[in-house]
């Protein structure tokens, strides 16, 4: 710590040169890091929607619809001239309509009724676009310039073109609202009105360097872009604010500045080391996730957290040294009171806060587990243009919703069978196959490849099954587990299923299982560093304790509401909530340990509140309104979601924190007394 300290001192100038000039590289690398839209992307490779979505990716010419386009009043001819300029655009792959069917020119009478109401009805013809990956924006754009504001654009790549559109604008606003905040709330808790910005700037160079570095992971999700730098700026302001703080004391029992930040640098290395720990660790625990999104998020949320460390340990010290002269002529009185009588007032609610854990753990702990959960992007917002699209089409056509099977080709009448047994499932409204659209009596080698190859590739037959349900909910995931069951009776485990039901089918039934071991994880990691920090048998169960039940009351109170949930947001708060706020509770037992060394327990709580209060509460505030802002920014209800479960979480962890933990101490104060190695309690 000495020689570290030392050389920081020693060579601030060059720290300054090097941290400026890393984060400009970073802030250049930043514009070429791409970002991915597309949740199903994070599927594990083995979830059997990835292994459908890669073989026909690989032997299929034709990928599977994402769009429908409604336009009214046409004739078929009309229609027909529609679908020929649908075809020619840049990023569209592929128009299906009523004449890849059936014979259109011979009397629509003739035709199977439920088919042509599919693609046509009541003058209204309905397309089902393909567009390529990676062209949603510009090929949704000249749809729309095609047909014209009076009729209809749906589907999962306008929503996605809408999401990719959003997202380059909702960081901006969310950090234009939130620095503000911040600035003000540091202005109040700090006496120089300098010092915000130098927190800032520490902070601020690490997110850049954390963003920028992201160009060597290839790619990051639009979840983590959104989401990581402001996650980054709330957690990780604290190791700047103390390492100040420190030294503002110091500079009190110090005339000379350099060892006054010596003294705060081997202060702080320890202290701000443990506090990072306990938040990598939790963010450590989402990499273990089999839902790659959590990886994803988890791995740069930790990288961000040893930047900021490493950011405020050397380049923070370098920086006020270079400007305290600065510091000292911005000095103002305190705007915040020291809330050193804080315990009388808090004493009045210790009470009724731990009448209201111990009446609410169980069945939060119980409620928080039958949330009805959200796995793609939600319902859209039918005020938006795509909302109001998709209703029109709805209120036209109905819901339709497809789920692309994938067998094993060779056995047409087994195929037709297949198609014969899914047609009579509910929900089912069509069924589209060779089998079905051709027939058996034609073998596919006497047909062109144009219309043989949507169905056939040169292993597998596909069948595009049209079903009556939303993407997602019980009754969508129950339809694609009957689709599965008649496949299986059909063709054992050789058949594969893609579409957004499927996709968010297997979605499901991933993150459900990545809930268990993420939360296992990060417990035990962080139940390691309390045991540790503190040595203790006792403390680690309380400080858990206390932060768990925070957890469980925030993620039961959709429950409890009746409101659903994004799973994203549920599976990332129960670590991310437990990582960041468990450090309010390991500084106000640090803070309790030392003083009842000196004093009886009610005056150790009383004067560690009193001395811990304004820490915690300038943390968690910056916490709860980053999270607050994510949730009124976004329009995307992953990360909305999980705003508002970050907001409402840090606020219950520091209720908890501030009454119930202080009660818990003081009751069990003889039990952590003889578990806790060298107590050396004041008798």
């Amino acid at each position: 710590m000495d020689r570290l300290a030392d050389l920081i001192i020693k060579q601030k100038k060059k720290i300054l040169v090097i941290f400026i000039a890393a984060a400009l590289v970073s802030a250049a690398f930043l514009l070429f890091v791409k970002v991915n839209y597309n949740m199903v992307d994070y599927l594990p490779p083995d979830a059997q929607s990835t292994a459908a979505l890669e073989i026909m990716r690989e032997e299929f010419t034709e990928a599977m619809p994402n769009a429908s386009v409604m336009i009214k009043n046409v004739s078929i001819m009309e229609a027909m001239a529609y679908k020929q300029k649908l075809s020619s655009l840049d990023g569209v792959t592929a128009v299906l309509w009523l004449d890849d069917i059936m014979d259109i020119q011979q009397p629509l009478e003739k035709g199977d009724a439920g088919t042509i109401e599919r693609f046509y009805q009541n003058g209204n013809a309905l397309f089902s676009v393909t567009i390529a990956k990676g062209m949603e924006q510009e090929a949704v754009a000249a749809i729309r310039r095609i047909i014209g504001p009076e009729n209809a654009l749906a589907g999962e790549a306008p929503d996605l073109a809408a999401v990719q559109q959003a997202a380059k604008t909702e960081v901006l606003k969310a950090l234009a609202i939130l620095l503000p905040l911040i600035i003000l709330i540091l202005t109040l808790s700090t006496t120089s009105w300098i010092e915000p910005l130098i927190f800032l700037a520490t902070i601020g160079i690490a997110i850049l360097l954390n963003m920028g570095t992201n160009i060597f992971l290839g790619e990051i999700s639009f979840i983590t872009n959104a989401v990581s730098p402001i996650l980054q700026l709330a957690v990780s302001l604290d190791y700047a604010i103390f390492l100040l703080h420190s030294f503002a004391d110091n500079r009190k029992k110090y005339a000379d500045i350099e060892e006054a930040m010596r003294r705060s640098i081997k202060a702080s290395l320890s202290t701000v080391a443990a506090s990072a720990a306990t938040t990598l660790f939790g963010f450590l625990a989402l990499v273990f996730m089999n839902f790659q999104i959590g990886a994803d998020l988890g791995l740069n949320l930790a990288k961000g957290i040893i930047l900021s460390f490493i950011a405020v340990m050397v380049f923070l010290p370098a920086l006020t040294l270079s400007i305290y002269k600065l510091i000292d002529q911005t000095k103002h009185r305190a705007l915040m009171p020291d809330f050193q009588n804080i315990h009388r007032y808090l004493s009045r609610l210790a009470v009724p806060v731990v009448i209201m854990v111990v009446v609410l753990v169980v069945p939060s702990c119980l409620g928080q587990g039958r949330t009805d959960f959200i796995y793609g992007n939600g319902s859209i917002d039918v005020n938006s243009l795509n909302g109001r699209d998709s209703m029109a089409i709805k209120e036209e056509f109905g819901q339709s919703t497809a789920v692309a099977l994938l067998v094993p080709r060779g056995d047409m009448v087994k195929e037709q069978e297949l198609c014969r047994d899914i047609e009579q499932l509910d929900h089912v409204t069509g069924v589209m196959a060779y089998a079905t659209a051709v027939g058996t009596a034609i073998p596919p080698e006497f047909l062109d490849e144009e219309i043989t190859g949507q169905f056939y590739s040169e292993n597998y037959a596909r069948i595009v099954v049209y079903t009556a349900t939303p993407e997602e909910g019980d009754t969508a995931f129950k339809t694609v587990e009957n689709i599965h069951d008649r496949a299986e009776f059909y063709y054992g485990d050789t058949f594969y299923s893609a579409g957004q039901s499927a996709n968010l089918y297997d979605m499901k039934n991933v993150i459900q299982k990545d809930n268990v071991r993420t939360n296992a994880i990060a417990t035990i990691a962080i139940f390691a560093v309390l045991l540790i920090t503190f040595k203790s048998a006792a403390l680690p169960f309380l400080l858990l304790m206390t932060i768990k039940a925070a957890i469980w009351i925030n993620l039961a109170t959709p429950y409890f509401t009746g409101t659903a949930i994004n799973y994203i947001g549920y599976l990332v708060i129960n670590t991310v909530q437990l990582g960041a706020t468990v450090d309010y509770a390991i500084l106000l037992t640090n803070h309790y340990l030392e003083n009842r060394k000196e004093r009886p327990r009610r005056e150790a709580i009383s004067k560690t509140l009193g001395d811990t209060f304004k820490s915690i509460l300038v943390s968690a505030a910056t916490l709860a309104t980053a999270g607050f802002t994510l949730s009124v920014t976004s329009s995307n209800p992953i990360i909305s979601d999980l705003g508002l479960l970050l907001g409402r979480g840090t606020l219950l962890s520091f209720l908890l924190v501030i009454c119930f933990l202080p009660a818990m101490l003081t009751m069990l104060d003889r039990v952590i007394a003889k578990t806790t190695y060298k107590s050396e309690f004041y008798d």
